[in-house]
């Protein structure tokens, strides 16, 4: 078995896979990775399960000590990682030699990206999920000391040069898909209007939880008697604060769901940091579900 050291946490470091299903309700929140796109594209290029244990990291990456063989891949945000301070692109297959220390250097673009390791991170399974979450599981962030497990393998070339081509302009892109929420026919025409035609901004207060946005929309409407929500629904407070629902987001709630975010918009918003812009694109074709 493998093993890695965490000689700095980075900011906000967790491991996560899609998600813990069918306990919504128990009043468990999903998790799971907050960019799913990113995080299966790691796993394939190792050949992993979609559904592996993977380590999310949110802008500032962490410093990781490798004391056994492996490979690697990183997707999702550019960070400008490396190896033995050697810097390498994300979207490729990287191998790790024993005593290879991993680290991040500036931003270029994105907020989380996904480190994918051959065999997937080793971690307690919790409620048929590997995913981190406070009073949940033991850890819920990457500490300094902290040792992670991962099957051993046998080292490949420093030659080898695999790769996969991923599309990432979606992390770039400032239009977010979502559908109509349960409550949006209960807004007035030009709060519709306005919904799409505001260019709303990422505010400070934004996490795995939830995503609040900085402009505001007028709303006359009353609070609704609680009802479920999901990651993804767009709740809208009697202030006019919109408030989009991640995957660490409670599984019920009394505002107004006037929207939902598809799973390309969930992809896409989770890559956007403080102060960063988009649209919402509205899907026609189809209604945001809510429970299944």
């Amino acid at each position: 078995m493998g093993e890695l050291e965490v000689l700095h946490p980075g900011l906000y470091s967790s491991i996560q896979d899609l998600g813990r299903n069918n306990f919504r309700k128990f009043g468990v929140p999903q998790s799971g990775v907050m960019d799913s796109y990113a995080a299966k594209k790691a796993n394939l290029i190792l050949s992993n399960s979609e559904t592996d244990p993977v380590l999310e990291i949110t802008q500032m990456g962490p410093k990781l000590k490798f004391y056994s063989p492996t490979r690697i891949a990183i997707c999702g945000a550019a960070l400008s990682p490396k190896i033995n301070n050697i810097e390498f692109s994300n979207n490729k297959l990287i191998p790790v030699a024993s005593g290879d220390i991993l680290s991040f250097g500036k931003r270029i673009f994105g907020c989380r990206a996904y480190i994918a390791i051959a065999g997937g991170f080793i971690s307690e399974k919790v409620l048929n999920s590997y995913s981190w979450y406070n009073e949940i599981t033991e850890s819920s962030i990457l500490n300094k000391g902290m040792h992670l497990k991962y099957p051993e393998v046998k080292i490949l070339s420093n030659r080898l040069n695999a790769s996969l081509k991923v599309d990432t302009s979606y992390i770039r892109s400032n239009s977010i898909k979502v559908y109509k929420g349960p409550e949006h026919d209960l807004l007035s025409l030009s709060q519709k209007e306005l919904l799409l035609n505001t260019e709303f901004t990422v505010d400070v207060s934004n996490n795995r939880m939830a995503i609040q946005l900085t402009e505001p929309l007028q709303n006359k409407l009353k609070p609704i008697i609680t009802g479920p929500v999901l990651p993804g629904t767009v709740q809208l407070t009697p202030s006019g604060k919109l408030i989009l629902l991640m995957r660490d987001c409670q599984t019920t709630g009394g505002y107004p769901r006037i929207l939902h975010l598809s799973e390309d918009g969930i992809n896409t918003i989770s890559q956007k940091v403080t102060g960063e812009s988009f649209k919402f694109q509205l899907n026609q074709e189809a209604r945001g579900g809510l429970m299944r």
